[in-house]
């Protein structure tokens, strides 16, 4: 049994969105049938898990992150994807097939004027910051034209990119269309599937790996002893080859300037327009800008940021002990100010690399005092966005402008809201009207012996 239920596991990432879903409606049949089951949700959540539609180091699927998150008993999950919405409908679908709490956003990179002089959190790139929008419901529901400008940036970085690092790796080099595209199920590569793609050909051009090694000793700047053992990990040695010739220093690099990005504003304007929260994402409070960080948040929440976003396990899962403590004190305070300024945290992990966690440790002790927080926030985000699903009704929507006199009350109700709704049966909520006060929501969405008064 255990056999049939990893086959249907790894079919779940397959790139062929018809068998993903074929996988997952056998593996809820075996669940039907109690061959196979879930746990009881605990009080973890990862609302930040990237998959194949731009990059997971272990290659998941919507699908299968939402199936594992089930599986592992996270209380809630999401996915954000690099520049593109094309996870969104698969992974909100799965939940609901799955009796998961999700949510689903973006990450891209913008620019921010104000601090044009200062690193904020893309690190070696002054005025350049990774920034999200949260709560998406669907792709159609966003500006197409704000995602094709995002993955035209992305290609034009991808094209320049293989422009100056294949002369420097002759005769190892790669083809955008034949080599690269194909690593992805719908043509959103990134540097990784580009450090994917020449380790592939530099193992078909020499076949032995002792010649393999000896290539990449040269070209990296490593030992042949250090480049060998790489090549034993694919993650290691395409890790490797991004650093050395893909990121600041290497060959195929070029500086980002502001002009090559987005505007702050204009990504949030873009997260709004589709009725999701624009989301501030914080590094580790070390850079320059972020040593701003009431004046760096008093700017993008003049844009319109509600939320922030918070990677923990880069903040206190760290081996040097004097690294440690400064991360630990910026984390903390960051937390704190969230908290005062009344902003939802949302957390997760992205296994954007091969080796990363699927879900934060909850019980460090650097984390516990914080994790009801991070709960609160993953509520937040899945009451808004069942609500605005359901009606139009989400975080930031007309009626909760026009229902709540504090940010505070409206969080208290979509805290309850996120508790109380079965994510088995949105269909609780399928009826709202902005007529409705939250009140009346709530009672739509809770069960129906409370609603109806029995024990």
């Amino acid at each position: 049994m255990s056999e049939q239920i990893a086959k249907l596991e790894a079919q779940l990432n397959d790139f062929d969105p018809q068998r993903r879903r074929e996988a997952l409606e056998a593996l809820l049949q075996m669940v039907a049938d109690g061959k196979a089951g879930f746990p009881e949700p605990r009080r973890i959540v990862n609302l930040h898990g990237h998959t194949f539609f731009s990059y997971n180091g272990y290659g998941f699927s919507p699908t299968y992150f939402a199936w594992r998150a089930r599986r592992e008993g996270l209380l809630a999950a999401g996915v954000v994807d690099f520049d593109v919405l094309d996870a969104v409908d698969e992974f909100l679908e799965a939940g609901r097939m799955l009796g998961l709490r999700t949510c689903a956003g973006i990450e891209t990179r913008v620019f921010v004027e104000a601090f044009a002089d200062k690193v904020i959190n893309s690190p070696g790139e002054p005025g350049i910051a990774y920034y999200m929008g949260s709560g998406f419901t669907s792709r159609a529901s966003a500006d197409s034209g704000v995602l094709d400008e995002l993955k035209s940036i992305a290609q034009r970085r991808n094209l320049g990119m293989i422009e100056r690092v294949n002369p420097f790796l002759d005769p190892v080099q790669i083809d955008y269309e034949k080599d690269v595209l194909p690593l992805t199920p719908a043509g959103n590569p990134t540097e990784r599937h580009l450090c994917v793609a020449y380790d592939n050909k530099a193992r078909a051009h020499f076949g032995d790996l002792g010649q393999t090694a000896v290539f990449w000793a040269e070209k990296l700047g490593v030992s042949a002893d250090q480049a060998r053992k790489a090549l034993d990990s694919p993650p290691e040695i395409q890790g490797l080859i991004r650093s050395k010739t893909m990121k600041a220093g290497g060959v195929g690099y070029v500086k980002p300037e502001g002009p090559d990005f987005p505007r702050l504003e204009r990504v949030a304007e873009f997260a709004l327009a589709a009725g999701a929260i624009p989301t501030f994402t914080w590094l580790d409070g070390t850079s320059e800008g972020e040593q701003e960080i009431e004046r760096l948040l008093d700017i993008a929440m003049e844009a319109g940021t509600a939320a922030v976003n918070i990677i923990p396990d880069r903040n206190w899962n760290i081996k040097d002990p004097e690294q440690k403590k400064v991360k630990v004190e910026e984390f903390t305070k960051f937390v704190a100010l969230s908290n005062e300024r009344e902003l939802p945290i949302l957390v997760g992990t992205e296994m954007n690399a091969y080796g990363q966690l699927f879900v934060d440790d909850f019980g460090a002790p650097e984390m516990r005092n914080h994790a009801e927080s991070f709960i609160r926030g993953a509520q937040i985000l899945y009451g808004h966005t069942a609500l605005q699903m359901a009606g139009g009704m989400g975080y930031l929507s007309p009626w909760a402008q026009s229902r709540f006199a504090s940010v505070r009350g409206k969080n208290d109700f979509f805290v309850r809201l996120g508790e109380t709704l079965d994510p088995a049966k949105p269909e609780r909520i399928a009826n709202v009207r902005d007529a409705m006060t939250p009140d009346e929501v709530l009672a739509a969405a809770a069960p129906e012996d409370s609603a109806s008064g029995e024990s």
